[in-house]
């Protein structure tokens, strides 16, 4: 039964045709409608896309009676009230990555032309014609200390940069594990203080109560005289009354700004500053980056749909801010084995348990609540959410247990589900490589290196010659691409393939792939 999809606001084609393509989606395209008009087409959506010019609010909310999901195309979701989502069970995620690179190259062109005053200097030649170098004398960034607030994606990447200049990296996040400053050659401190004797700040953070006006008089009076500020994450992350205070001191030499805390920022006391270079929120605003937000999101919408997993829900069963990201990350590697774990079982599954070792292990509750909605969704045909999970689950008979590994590994923060049904079970572990990269390593004691991710051939054999060759031609006498092949061995002389192809595998083919003399069990999964 194909599921209703509304995009309400425009996201490049390239997404728009995944959806329109996908045989499980019934959209409706609504960014040319009018808001008025738009209001009447969400009664049947169950899952809306959105970008920044349409609020999530309480109006449209009440209007879409049947809304399930929503996908912020895009990083910030000021314009979404995640509260009342949250309390009518409506998920609700965003496209934190798909324009990290555009955010970033913005970072350095902030950064560069607030330390060469390049704002100034263009604008002095070009618009008065004017040639005098003795105006404009900059500093150089080799040597100086740079304090990254935040430490995500985006501030590791700007640090990175700005490491290759020759710079020095102190870095402030509570939410992050100190080896990921560390290990590349630059400075974790707890000490907020350390930021703000920095020569230059620049600022990666959401904005929620903890970050708003982070930045405020009390922070720039410890500041070294002469600081250059950058912001091209959220407005009002630095305190911009006291900013125009201390510009026109000169407590402040210089500001970058990308972001205001009210957009548009036409009439504002910044833009009347000589020290202040401005853009007008244009941190993702390249051709890349629109087309990754757009794909990303209809990718995503599509794992959604699927009960694969609900990439990035920023309404989760924790305290806000209280799980770092490579946590979060590891919750949806452990929903996404879940749902593998399920589809490899023959009848219905009675039971979920989920164990884990290392630091991952302080989130045993999350993870398992993640691992009951990835085998839930797999196993009932409503869908389950991190809210309602639990109590299905219950209904359900579903047991969901957890526990600490305190066996031998040989990876730190391994995570184990396992899932069982009347007759059989089936374990499947993971990790992430560098906190970042999840990785399937080993289904049911045969060792694998394999993305979550693609539809799945799981073949168990007989290790004998020449069962590579019989299951290629077969798939490829059935015109099945093999995208990846994964081949495990154990010392009793039996061998697991994954195999993850292009094309859907019809029962057919897997009865087929089942029928081989070698073959011991075939399964057939989508994540």
């Amino acid at each position: 039964m194909k599921q209703k999809v509304i995009i309400c606001d425009h996201i490049h084609e390239k997404g728009v045709e995944i959806l329109k393509n996908a045989k499980e989606v019934d959209l409706t395209i609504a960014y040319d409608s009018p808001k008025e008009k738009l209001f009447g087409m969400l009664g049947e959506a169950e899952l809306a896309i959105t970008r920044s010019s349409t609020p999530v609010d309480t109006k449209f909310l009440e209007a879409a009676k049947k809304l399930k999901y929503v996908i912020r195309a895009g990083v910030g979701v000021d314009n979404v009230d995640i509260d009342e989502c949250s309390k009518r069970g409506i998920v609700v995620m965003n496209v934190p990555t798909a324009n990290t690179i555009a955010a970033v190259e913005m970072t350095m062109c902030h950064l560069v032309c607030s330390a060469r005053s390049f704002v100034n200097a263009h604008n002095e030649l070009k618009e008065k014609r004017v040639w005098k170098r003795e105006n404009w004398y900059g500093t150089e960034l080799l040597g100086k200390k740079l304090g990254v607030i935040g430490f995500g994606n985006i501030g590791a990447k700007v640090a990175t940069r700005a490491q290759a200049f020759g710079m020095e990296i102190i870095a402030f996040d509570p939410y992050v594990q100190p080896s990921k400053v560390t290990s590349l050659g630059m400075t974790f401190t707890t000490n907020f203080d350390d930021i703000l004797a920095c020569d230059i700040i620049t600022i990666h953070t959401p904005k929620n109560k903890e970050t708003t006006n982070v930045i405020t008089a009390k922070e720039i009076a410890k500041m070294k005289d002469g600081v250059i500020l950058i912001n091209v994450a959220r407005g009002g992350l630095y305190n911009e009354d006291d900013l125009v205070a201390a510009l026109k001191s000169g407590k402040v030499r210089f500001a970058g700004l990308d972001v205001f805390a009210k957009e548009p920022a036409t009439d504002h006391p910044l833009l009347d500053l000589p020290n202040v270079s401005v853009t007008p929120h244009l941190g993702a605003n390249t051709i890349e980056s629109q087309i990754n937000i757009s794909v990303q999101s209809a990718e995503n919408a599509l794992e959604v749909l699927r009960g694969v997993s609900y990439p990035n829900a920023l309404n989760l069963p924790i305290k806000e801010g209280a799980m770092p990201a490579w946590a979060s990350a590891y919750c949806e590697l452990t929903q996404r084995m879940a749902f593998l774990a399920a589809q490899t079982l023959k009848s219905s599954i009675r039971s979920v348990s989920v164990s884990a070792n290392g630091e991952v292990a302080e989130f045993l509750e999350s993870l398992g609540v993640f691992a009951a909605v990835g085998a839930l969704n797999k196993a009932i045909a409503e869908k389950v959410n991190y809210v309602n999970a639990p109590f299905v689950a219950k209904e359900r008979g579903l047991e969901i247990t957890t526990r600490i590994d305190e066996g031998e590994s040989p990876y730190k923060n391994l995570v184990t589900v396992r899932a069982s049904d009347d007759n059989e079970s089936v374990y499947i572990s993971g990790i992430l490589f560098g906190n970042e990269s999840p990785r399937i390593v080993d289904i049911n004691g045969f060792d694998m290196d394999v993305l979550p991710k693609g539809k799945m051939i799981l073949f168990k054999n007989n290790d004998l010659p020449g069962v590579i060759g019989k299951v290629g031609t077969l798939l490829g006498d059935n015109k099945i691409n093999i995208a990846d092949f994964r081949l495990g061995r154990d010392k009793f002389g039996k061998a697991m393939a994954l195999i993850i192809v292009d094309n859907d595998v019809s029962r057919g083919v897997l009865d087929a792939l089942a029928a081989l003399p070698e073959a011991i069990r075939v399964s057939y999964a989508e994540l």
